[in-house]
């Protein structure tokens, strides 16, 4: 899978961070839960899968004192831009360029933060979470903050509306909100999120979703033991 965010998104890598917080609904929240979540079954090695400029990660090492997190992204320029922001944590972080497709090492937990939505086909989706179930340990604990978005109207129609007004709200129209809507569906897939929990459980996950402002989503899964 290659996707890189420059083309994607339209900005430069040194405006992502706050480009992505006009883009997003409660980032900052959502940021927040997922480490905090991580942080409570108390990893010595974690994943950051699509792990771009490394704020999840950031948010992680902060809220604990020990541990690694290896950052997955097949984006060069972003793991650079990650591995300057994450310096000053020295050898607590791992810069790893690899696919979503490639095999993934043995680990105690695994964060994403809006790079799962790049799979754009449910059977490919569910594949992976296996590959993340196999690649943790019993008990280990795998957490998603992504979009998503009913699978019909009235109900889709509304979350885009409320997402509009967010951008609006951050001085983006509403005409090019709906542009950037467009555009995104090019690498975006938004699926609901009874159909996420569903692929999460076919996996071999405990799930549930533990935070939403429409549409960002924080999902929990936990690896079932025996």
């Amino acid at each position: 899978m290659s996707h890189f965010v420059r083309q994607h998104l339209q900005v430069d890598i040194e405006a992502y961070d706050a480009s992505i917080r006009s883009f997003i609904p409660g980032y900052e929240e959502m940021l927040e839960w997922t480490a905090e979540e991580i942080a409570r079954s108390e990893p010595e090695r974690i994943l950051d899968l699509g792990a771009g400029t490394g704020a999840l990660t950031e948010a992680i090492l902060e809220r604990q004192p020990t541990g690694v997190v290896e950052l997955v992204d097949v984006d060069d320029e972003m793991l650079r831009r990650a591995g300057s922001r994450l310096r000053r944590f020295g050898d607590r972080v791992r810069l790893r360029r690899q696919s979503f497709n490639d095999p993934l090492p043995g680990c105690d937990a695994v964060a994403a933060s809006l790079s799962l939505h790049h799979v754009a086909d449910m059977g490919a989706k569910t594949a992976l979470y296996g590959r993340i179930a196999q690649a943790l340990r019993a008990g280990g604990v795998f957490v998603n903050a992504d979009v998503t978005m009913p699978g019909a109207d009235p109900d889709r129609a509304a979350d885009y509306a409320a997402w509009a007004a967010h951008l609006a709200a951050c001085g983006i129209d509403e005409a090019q909100a709906y542009r950037h809507f467009d555009e995104w569906s090019d690498e975006d897939t938004y699926f609901p999120l009874d159909r996420e929990l569903r692929a999460m459980r076919e996996a071999g996950f405990e799930a549930e979703c533990v935070w939403r402002k429409t549409p960002s989503t924080v999902l929990v899964g936990r690896k079932r033991i025996g």
